[in-house]
């Protein structure tokens, strides 16, 4: 267990500084490296996935209180649009629990990782005319913002991220320049995670009592203890350096780096989904 709480460490810091530097959680990097490692410590197929994606959850909790307070010191957070859509990311993630309790994990890993695909070309590719300033006369109606907080909690709880992937290209598209999309979907995070590893928790207690039985100590409902101290302590301080050099770093050249990150976690996910193996 020892030499995992290493790993466990290392994989936090990375995700931690893409956390302070792209606005997400984490969860991109995260439920990867967490589902390589469960496997490495034979962990249940059953519950393999499902208790990366909680953990991952319990983690960015961390990492979005640290990322936002960075992004909220250089007024990066537009706090009006995160009061509309908070009521919509907390009940989309609680339902993003339910339903990611009866999926298979690697059609949940497949699908994410063509949809991060999918957004960062259009990111890449695709210009945005409010790139250096915000325009926010684009923005929907205060309940078409709940409604997109509700499609995110959904999405980002049952794929165990903390929404960013979705919350940056969305809110830059509705008009935000890409430093306040990115501070406020730090913020975005908070709710969507402490939602969703909240029913994680609840319904990791209704598994198989035989699968329950052979999970190592240190797991409780979907959430691995061990892991989540050992990532979040990591990623708590590293999330703070990410923030600060997001705000060094030209819009054009962050909305760049933001795409590329994407195409590569989208290709990584489907890959490592198992979904061509016949």
């Amino acid at each position: 267990m020892d030499i995992y709480i290493l790993y466990y460490l290392i994989a936090g810091s990375f995700a931690g500084l893409l956390a302070g530097l792209f606005g997400i959680g984490g969860g991109m990097i995260i439920v990867p490296i967490l589902i390589y490692l469960f496997k490495a410590q034979s962990f249940p197929e059953d519950a393999l996935t499902h208790i990366g994606i909680g953990t991952s959850l319990a983690t960015i909790i961390v990492t979005s209180i640290s990322s936002l307070r960075a992004h909220n010191r250089k007024g990066a957070v537009n706090w009006t649009i995160w009061k509309r859509m908070a009521p919509g990311l907390v009940l989309g993630s609680v339902l993003g629990a339910a339903i990611a309790y009866v999926i298979h994990g690697n059609s949940l890993q497949a699908i994410i990782g063509v949809g991060a695909f999918l957004v960062g070309l259009k990111m890449l590719f695709l210009k945005n005319k409010s790139l250096e300033e915000n325009d926010f006369s684009k923005l929907p109606s205060p309940i078409e913002q709940t409604g997109i907080g509700g499609f995110i909690g959904v999405v980002s709880s049952i794929f165990g991220i903390g929404g960013g992937t979705l919350t940056v290209p969305i809110l830059s598209y509705c008009g935000l320049k890409i430093q306040n999309a990115v501070g406020t979907s730090a913020a975005c995070g908070l709710p969507i995670a402490s939602t969703g590893a909240v029913g994680f928790l609840v319904f990791g207690q209704f598994i198989d009592p035989s699968v329950k039985e052979v999970l190592p100590s240190g797991v409780l409902g979907f959430v691995h203890i061990y892991a989540f101290i050992s990532v979040s302590f990591a990623s708590f301080f590293t999330a703070r350096i990410g923030a600060k050099i997001a705000h060094k770093l030209s819009a054009a050249t962050l909305k760049k780096a933001f795409a590329g990150l994407l195409l590569i976690v989208g290709v990584k996910l489907v890959l490592n989904s198992d979904i061509f193996t016949f």
